[in-house]
């Protein structure tokens, strides 16, 4: 997929969608494996499956159910992403990109990131939630900015010092303390995949400074600060990485650890967009 003809896809995307949804969202959300009720959650939905969009990429992967949810909560304009498409089923990071960079079409110019992740921080445990502070991309190597660059998107060397901005981060750990709710932070390091890390891979991550791991979000959070972006993420420890616990690893119990975490991570995420909204009345008048 060449840069020069991804602006206008994207733009034909974007306008195949207002064409049924006129709605202009003012966050865009991707929910991970296991996380896709989190559209319950929203009011007033209007539910485009992926597969009716001309353009758009599907995932192939099981619970990813496939759908763009546009709806309202906390006052806000969101649309969320049930599921995503990964490097491992494409093999062009470009592509992988494209939804966020539609996403950002629409309007969008909060974009927050969800995912399950392995536990590498021995301090963690399946079920819990951490907010991503920071990331590794080593282990993906590679980078969906190679390549020309179209500054209709964004700069040559976009700056990455705050990949995950801070008062969003804030809003969410603000939210985490009022609902009395348990909030690991960490870094997330992303693997290509679609194989499970081996234990030297984990051992490796851990020296490295990565607190989880896993094979998404890093590609889109870079695309997200390339467009000008506020972004976010968080993780659903849904496993112990492989070597840091005994049992061998399943995408059937990465799943089902989701299903389980998904009241407190709706919980979690329907705060932190209340405390995004009051920032945003905030920082707008």
């Amino acid at each position: 997929m060449s840069e020069q003809g991804t602006y206008e896809l994207v733009s034909q995307i974007a306008a195949s969608i207002r064409a049924r949804c006129a709605r202009v969202p003012k966050v865009a959300l991707v929910l991970g494996s296991g996380l896709g009720a989190f559209v319950d959650e929203l009011d007033d939905k209007s539910i485009i499956p992926y597969s009716e969009i001309p353009g758009f990429p599907v995932s192939s992967v099981h619970g990813h159910a496939g759908n763009l949810v546009f709806g309202r909560i906390a006052g806000l304009d969101v649309v969320a992403m049930q599921g995503r498409i990964h490097f491992y089923e494409c093999g062009e990071l470009q592509r992988v990109v494209l939804p966020v960079r539609v996403l950002k079409a629409l309007g969008a110019e909060i974009f927050i990131a969800t995912n399950a992740a392995g536990g590498v921080n021995r301090n963690f445990a399946p079920g819990e939630l951490m907010l991503i502070r920071d990331h590794l991309n080593m282990m993906m190597a590679a980078s969906p900015l190679i390549g020309p660059n179209d500054e209709r998107f964004g700069p040559r060397f976009p700056d990455m010092s705050e990949p995950y901005a801070k008062t969003l981060c804030d809003a969410i750990e603000r939210a985490a303390e009022r609902l009395g709710q348990p909030l690991q932070q960490g870094v997330y390091c992303a693997f290509h995949g679609p194989e499970y890390e081996t234990p030297a891979e984990v051992r490796m991550a851990a020296l490295l400074g990565a607190d989880a791991v896993g094979m998404s979000t890093v590609p889109e959070v870079i695309a997200a600060n390339h467009m000008g972006m506020r972004c976010a993420g968080i993780s659903c420890i849904t496993n112990l990485a492989s070597g840091i616990g005994d049992e061998k690893l399943s995408h059937e119990d990465v799943m089902a650890t989701g299903k389980r975490a998904a009241a407190s991570f709706c919980r979690l995420l329907s705060a932190s967009l209340e405390e995004i909204a009051k920032q945003l009345d905030t920082t707008e008048r």
